[in-house]
């Protein structure tokens, strides 16, 4: 959640200085605002002006930008930023800062700041794994900074990987996870993802073609904004996003039945995002069924509608949050779900649109409640998640303004 964001973005001289250009247009594409502050050395790796013309803003070197007294104001920065960024930096610079040696405008800027700082390294091996520069990054750790550590694309706290400067889109990706509104702090949500598999006999089933990516991306991003998150995951291959997550698998919709209904007393929110069989078959072959004869007649059965049974337990304060995957008159199937269902809204996807909804990694929703429709465009999931989340998050904290999210 890097939309609408102040970065201040130190830049020191490293070889790896050309990589800044590569985080900048990830940071202006998530649309954070960027002011670049570097170092005389980092002038010598890449020019000022390739960067203002990324960024939008002259970029700050010096103390006083002219000879008629006009200044750069370091403390104006620190007020102004909602992070701060250096990357690279050079063992010399974390020296200075782990020291204070005021004597440039980037350091200065970093003594001034009171935003959260982010620091990823970048030097040879031998410089990174000496015990002046580990002593020095043990130093900034403890005045708070966090250390994207070269190799893990984690806030790490150890000596992990080579001295080479992490990879733009893991540095950006820390940065974001740690920017990300804790809005669902203490908030238990519940989230089903998947399909459910109903045997037809040892070897077959009935399913459908739900990759679980939605459901996932929902737990990710739940547990990002700092929520207890239960996944309850039908038969997917996909890892859990995060160690966090309390995840349940299952492969019936019977299961998956047992374990919401289970699981939905204690959650303050659920989200019913799997892909659940309606029917099954009445009777399961113990043994492989044999093809015999030009037919095979299999008798279905409805299956308990997860939905409808968390609709009726749902208490005053409870939040219960539906997916329609429609083909054919959409708004009106998926106002009659709500309403039937007791949903509090509910997520509209359609087969129309090409490149969403099964197997892929966009998905492109509108968000229907009693009163309103509010239509979004394709996006990667893990984006619509956060668009979905956003709309959670307004049910659960019911004085907070949509304004405080974004």
């Amino acid at each position: 959640m890097l939309k609408g964001k102040k970065i201040v973005l130190g830049i020191t001289g490293s070889i790896a200085a050309y990589k800044a250009c590569l985080i900048i247009r990830l940071l202006v594409k998530q649309g954070a605002e960027v002011q670049v502050v570097i170092t005389p050395a980092g002038k010598e790796f890449i020019t000022p002006i390739t960067l203002s013309t990324l960024t939008q803003k002259p970029v700050i070197s010096e103390f006083f930008s002219q000879r008629d007294g006009t200044w750069h104001s370091h403390v104006a920065l620190g007020l102004w930023a909602d992070a701060m960024l250096i990357a690279p930096c050079t063992a010399s610079t974390l020296g200075k800062m782990a020291t204070g040696v005021a004597d440039n405008m980037l350091i200065t800027t970093y003594l001034s700041m009171k935003a959260p700082v982010f620091i990823a390294p970048a030097m040879d091996l031998d410089m990174y794994a000496h015990p002046t520069t580990q002593q020095n990054l043990e130093r900034l750790r403890s005045f708070g900074n966090h250390i994207i550590e070269p190799g893990s694309g984690f806030l790490a706290s150890g000596l992990e990987g080579k001295g080479r400067m992490e990879e733009p889109e893991k540095i950006v990706a820390a940065l974001d996870r740690f920017l990300e509104p804790k809005d669902l702090t203490g908030r238990r949500i519940l989230i089903t993802a998947g399909p459910t598999y109903e045997k037809i006999d040892p070897v077959r089933f009935i399913g459908n073609y739900s990759s679980g990516k939605m459901g996932f991306a929902l737990a990710e991003a739940c547990t990002r904004r700092g929520a207890d998150v239960t996944l309850i995951a039908g038969p997917v291959s996909i890892p859990t996003p995060a160690e966090a997550i309390r995840r349940i698998d299952v492969q019936s919709c019977q299961q998956m039945y047992e374990a919401a209904v289970a699981e939905f007393p204690q959650a303050d929110a659920a989200i019913l995002c799997a892909a659940v069989a309606d029917f099954r078959p009445a009777e399961v072959a113990p043994q492989k069924i044999k093809r015999k004869g030009d037919s095979l007649d299999i008798h279905l059965v409805p299956n308990p509608d997860i939905a409808a049974t968390l609709g009726q337990m749902k208490q005053h304060k409870q939040v219960l949050v539906g997916f329609a995957l429609e083909t054919n008159d959409e708004q009106q199937n998926a106002e009659k779900k709500l309403e039937k269902k007791n949903l509090d809204f509910i997520v509209l996807n359609s087969l129309r649109n090409q490149g969403t909804c099964f197997q892929s990694d966009q998905n492109q929703i509108a968000i229907i409640t009693r009163t309103d429709r509010k239509d979004y465009p394709q996006k990667p999931k893990l984006e619509v998640a956060s668009d979905i989340v956003d709309q959670l998050s307004l049910l659960l904290n019911p004085d907070r303004q949509e304004k405080d999210i974004i």
